[in-house]
């Protein structure tokens, strides 16, 4: 009979294999679950149900720490905190990989059509109250909002994707003329405007966006400086914040208006210390 608690040799085990699925099924390579599972059965001496179960478990872990995950395997909750470590150690150990997930994205990047926007995940249903518990408990513990604002590459491809939306968007809607006025203003001026895209609306108005990226699921925690804040309740009426997530495989897009605390709960994370 196997036992109930898994190591943590089992957990990286497990962890490692699923990283190198994921990995090949975003880049479009072909895999083989079947045989990655018999690979752990010899390797770990776990049967063939319990690392199907597991590899589902590592999908829920990876939704908390705001990643992609693999189709297949939907993700099962109530799991041990030890295997989002696993996770985490992984991540630590291979620092590239999430940097590696948008080359391809800026290469291919030329005019593409715009992202379908869809509506914040507060404006429909929420999942479950123990499964959204658990997600942010582990989003809370490894810092995915921080680990989204450190990755750059992340951050640059997803605003690099919205201002080709706003060109786009604005050309379908027979403004030309506009769209050949959108600036990329955090990377022409440099960050602390408050917003990254300076775009219009089709009739004119000005569209101030800040984006916020990220590969995890639509409610991954973000960051948000004390200056976005008051220019965004300073511009409320142009200003908008554009949610891209689920980036590394398809891009989702939401936007939340302020004030945003109708929206999400702000909590601070650190403090300035200043000397009197």
């Amino acid at each position: 009979m196997e036992a109930t608690d898994w190591s943590d040799l089992e957990n990286d085990a497990v962890v490692a294999a699923y990283f190198s699925m994921l990995s090949d099924e975003l880049s479009g390579r072909r895999y083989n679950k079947a045989a990655q599972n018999r690979a752990l059965q010899d390797q770990i001496n776990r049967s063939r149900g319990s690392i199907e179960f597991k590899m589902c478990n590592v999908s829920a872990a990876l939704r908390g720490l705001g990643l992609p995950i693999i189709k297949g395997y939907a993700p099962r909750f109530n799991f041990q905190m030890a295997l989002a470590e696993a996770a985490a150690r992984w991540l630590a150990c291979n620092p590239e990989w999430e940097i590696a997930l948008h080359q391809k994205e800026q290469r291919q990047m030329a005019e593409p059509a715009p992202i379908f926007v869809g509506v914040a995940p507060t404006l429909r249903n929420a999942p479950p109250p123990d499964e959204l518990e658990q997600m942010q408990r582990i989003a809370r513990r490894f810092d995915a909002a921080g680990r989204d604002e450190r990755n750059r590459a992340l951050g640059y491809a997803g605003e690099e994707r919205v201002f080709h939306h706003e060109r786009a968007t604005l050309k379908l809607n027979g403004r030309d003329d506009l769209a050949r006025q959108v600036r990329w203003v955090s990377k022409e001026d440099g960050d602390g405007l408050g917003f990254d895209i300076a775009s219009f609306t089709p009739d004119g108005q000005d569209r101030l966006i800040e984006v916020k990226t990220t590969n995890g699921w639509e409610r991954t925690p973000f960051h948000i400086s004390r200056n976005e804040l008051e220019v965004a309740e300073e511009r409320r009426d142009h200003w908008h914040l554009f949610r891209l997530h689920d980036f590394a495989r398809e891009p989702k897009a939401f936007e939340l208006r302020p004030p945003l605390e109708a929206h999400v709960s702000l909590s601070a994370t650190s403090f300035q210390a200043s000397f009197e």
